[in-house]
């Protein structure tokens, strides 16, 4: 890490970062909270095995301050958190390890609020409730919302037709190439949306498994090998892994109209790439509006779980990237620029309203 720990949180505005440690249970966490403004900090709990500590530090700040401005983009009352244990998640996970995170989540009283992410899953959250009420995405059969992927895919796919509105005159996906890389949950979901609307699916993943599985649930579904991604034709690319894959060499390399994914920070860097992509002609919807699906639900569980309500609220990030595209056109900027100063607005103003008497 060439910057200092604290040069990265000055840098993004953080207010805190809390190391968390259990020999006993093998849990090695850092919890990242961005910014409070508009409410206690919630955001998902990353299972993942870093290279370094200093990666799963600078994964857990970018996400953490993705999830200010996800919460900020979708009138929500909450503020921007993250949380990543390093670790194998096929042989670290324990009851034990999510029991002490728990107790690690409770100090904090409120401050964040924890939920799944990738490599978690509603039973995890479980455990964790055994420790603290901070926790939201608990099973339905304890009250909570279950599995929030549904409602993560379902907000990538409305996005995305706002997007093939308009790069391609109609929200009409049928007959169109959407290639999605990534099919855990979030994205088997997102292929299950395309399928039933008639979109010429192809799939990549490193996970052979998931494939599969992937293949069997879905007829018609394309595979193709990842190193010959962006080799290919497509409409629409989906990114639904881990970040970055928007970079100058894949942008270079891109034969596509419309970027639309639930994967986090998908630009490598967003001063230097959201630019490209204008340039380029390249449609982006900003992955802190797209796949705020799941927050959406999730944080409906605070005041009293809807799922009608939740699916309402999902919906209008249709409307918003209709917004947020607008606004791109009409000051010259990059789609992540024109959708952060949304987000940034509704902060300063809130923050505004709280300062005075």
């Amino acid at each position: 890490m060439q910057q200092s720990v604290f040069d990265h949180m000055q840098q993004m505005g953080h207010e805190q970062l809390v190391f968390c440690h259990d020999p006993h249970s093998g849990l090695n966490a850092i919890i990242a909270i961005h910014d409070t403004t508009l409410g206690p900090a919630l955001g998902g709990t990353r299972l993942w095995n870093y290279n370094s500590h200093e990666d799963a530090i600078v994964d857990a700040l970018r996400l953490s301050r993705g999830m200010t401005y996800k919460a900020a983009i979708s009138d929500l009352n909450l503020g921007g958190g993250k949380a990543v244990i390093i670790g194998d998640a096929a042989t670290i996970k324990s009851e034990a390890l999510w029991r002490r995170y728990g107790k690690f989540v409770n100090s904090l009283n409120g401050k964040y609020i924890t939920a799944e992410d990738v490599n978690t899953s509603a039973r995890d959250m479980e455990y964790i409730s055994l420790e603290t009420e901070f926790v939201t995405g608990v099973p339905e059969y304890m009250g909570g919302s279950g599995d929030p992927s549904p409602f993560t895919a379902y907000g990538v796919f409305m996005g995305m037709k706002a997007a093939a509105k308009k790069a391609f005159g109609s929200d009409d996906l049928s007959g169109k190439k959407v290639t999605v890389q990534g099919v855990g949950h979030v994205g088997q979901y997102l292929v299950g949306h395309l399928i039933e609307e008639g979109a010429k699916v192809t799939i990549t993943d490193i996970n052979a498994a998931r494939v599969k599985e992937t293949v069997e649930k879905f007829h018609g579904v394309e595979v193709i090998d990842g190193k010959d991604l962006f080799d290919r034709e497509m409409d629409i690319y989906a990114p639904c892994a881990l970040g970055a894959t928007v970079n100058t060499q894949a942008i270079n390399s891109m034969k596509c109209p419309v970027i639309a994914g639930a994967a986090n920070n998908q630009l490598a860097d967003e001063n230097i790439h959201g630019p490209m992509l204008i340039e380029k002609g390249i449609i982006y919807v900003p992955d802190f509006l797209i796949n705020a699906g799941g927050l959406i639900n999730v944080a409906a569980e605070l005041d009293g779980y809807n799922r009608e309500r939740v699916m309402g609220n999902v919906e209008k990030i249709y409307g918003r990237t209709q917004e947020i595209l607008a606004l791109s056109d009409k000051e010259k900027i990059h789609t992540q620029a024109a959708a952060m100063r949304i987000a940034e607005k509704r902060l300063r103003d809130i923050a505004n309203v709280k300062a005075r008497l």
